[in-house]
């Protein structure tokens, strides 16, 4: 891709032999400080979003990793194959590195960026605007919710962004994305696409175990090194973390991003921050499953809905919580429990000890219980 894109600067600056002069004169025009009537035009060019930008940037950091990927090979092995019944495996671990972005949110060194971009990172440098690099320790991640925590010291403060806490973004308010995209900018200013929030709590399919709900999702072009930088808003505060988006083709942006809320994110990362971890050590002694049309038909329900309650253990949280077998879970915390993967992704929220309310059908009848999550490292 580079031998391309130097190719293309190629044929422009160097496409024609001959000298080009201007039909007047043989001088560069410079644009000057315009006075009178373009004065207001002028001072224009500076609004809303050039201030953020310069805000922002010198917190915006571009992160590279360096991890250890192992892999599992098959090959064939006549006699292996006889013993054993089965073919030989070769384990290889082999590094590679990847490139995203993060940025600083505490004068002392605390950076923000993805799980997908630090998590299980053997070595971490961080590269600033200025050029300046840092070696950075992985303080915690939280690979469900897709982010991490990083610390770098330094000998003086540093710059840092701060989190907005005015509620979800307005639908339609600009939103600008700063970062790192396909790792081409590194140790300079960071990149800027700008677009609008163009939705709130959106919610995607699990992605390898992720969960990505309640997502804010904007049209400002993010693409692959993107993942970690900050979501602005028109004053400079960080709405969200860019973390994933839609795509086709070669990968690109097509409008479609999406990122954690910053009231999501300032949860999480307080958490790694005093433990190092996301505590999600539940224990609520119930199985169940995705309502079937058999099993709508067999409960008497409107439709396939729900998550079946197939097992409840004798004096466990959902025993206590008065749950038993055959009832359909409908709602949990508000919010409409339509598989088991809605059930798991809203628990997620949640932390062992807090109460959680649910509404299920039992009989037919619509029922509300309240059940006290348990811990599994208290079993």
């Amino acid at each position: 891709m580079f031998q391309k894109l130097l190719l293309v600067l190629t044929l422009v600056v160097f496409g024609c032999n001959q000298d080009v002069q201007s039909q007047e004169q043989n001088t560069i025009a410079v644009s000057q400080k315009p006075e009178g009537v373009q004065t207001q035009v002028w001072s224009g060019r500076r609004n809303a979003i050039t201030q953020a930008v310069e805000l922002a940037s010198p917190a915006v950091v571009s992160i590279n990793v360096s991890k250890v990927v192992e892999s599992v090979s098959r090959y064939r092995d006549p006699i292996f194959e006889y013993l054993y019944r089965r073919q030989r495996q070769q384990i290889t671990h082999r590094k590679i590195t990847e490139v995203g972005s993060g940025f600083i949110i505490s004068a002392d060194g605390y950076i923000v960026t993805n799980d997908h971009v630090a998590g299980g990172a053997s070595s971490i440098t961080v590269a600033f605007s200025d050029g300046k690099t840092f070696d950075a320790k992985l303080v915690g991640s939280d690979f469900a919710s897709d982010l991490a925590l990083l610390k770098i010291d330094a000998s003086y403060d540093l710059p840092y962004l701060k989190f907005s806490e005015a509620g979800p973004p307005i639908v339609g308010e600009w939103s600008i994305a700063m970062g790192n995209p396909f790792g081409l900018f590194e140790a300079s200013a960071p990149s800027v696409t700008v677009g609008v929030v163009s939705a709130n709590d959106r919610d995607l399919q699990l992605q390898e175990g992720r969960i990505y709900r309640d997502m804010i999702q904007t049209d400002a072009a993010i693409n692959r090194g993107n993942s970690g930088g900050p979501l602005l808003n028109a004053l400079g505060e960080v709405i969200g973390v860019n973390t994933a988006i839609i795509t086709e083709g070669a990968g690109g942006s097509v409008g479609i991003g999406f990122a954690v809320p910053a009231h999501k994110a300032i949860r999480i990362l307080n958490e790694i921050k005093e433990t190092g971890r996301v505590d999600r050590s539940y224990y609520i002694g119930m199985r169940g499953r995705t309502v079937s049309a058999r099993d709508a038909s067999n409960e008497r329900l409107e439709r396939p809905r729900g998550v079946l309650v197939v097992r409840v253990d004798m004096d466990s949280p959902a025993w206590e919580a008065g749950f038993r077998p055959h009832d359909v879970i409908v709602s949990m915390a508000g919010g409409s429990v339509n598989t088991q993967e809605d059930f798991i992704s809203l628990l997620y929220d949640f932390r062992p000890g807090e109460v959680i309310p649910f509404e299920i059908i039992r009989n037919q009848r619509r029922q509300k219980l309240e059940m006290k999550l348990g811990s599994n490292q208290n079993i």
